[in-house]
């Protein structure tokens, strides 16, 4: 199982994931996309590399908006995985 993240540890990791802020023990980013087929590309697009890795957001999309939760659910809270998958979504949402 994953080792949670200290309080440090998850504001470090924060200062290099500007849009993200933590709620809890979830890490959350809201993203508005230029369009509806944009937000549903993104979605599936995170779809794909959270299967690779078998580690899942919670996703909410609203027309073009998109927020996205991460939590290591198994582990009750944040760890690495959360904030490498926060990376990934970055890396998927600012590319279009």
């Amino acid at each position: 199982m994953a080792e949670l993240l200290t309080d440090d540890e998850v504001a470090d990791a924060l200062t290099r994931l500007p849009h993200w802020k933590r709620e809890g023990d979830t890490l959350e980013r809201t993203a508005e996309l230029g369009s509806f087929p944009q937000a549903i590309q993104v979605v599936n697009r995170v779809a794909e590399i959270a299967e690779s890795v078998d580690h899942h957001p919670d996703m909410d999309i609203r027309w073009r908006t998109v927020v996205f939760r991460l939590s290591t659910h198994s582990a009750g809270g944040l760890t690495g995985k959360d904030v490498s998958l926060a990376a990934e979504i970055d890396g998927v949402v600012d590319a279009l």
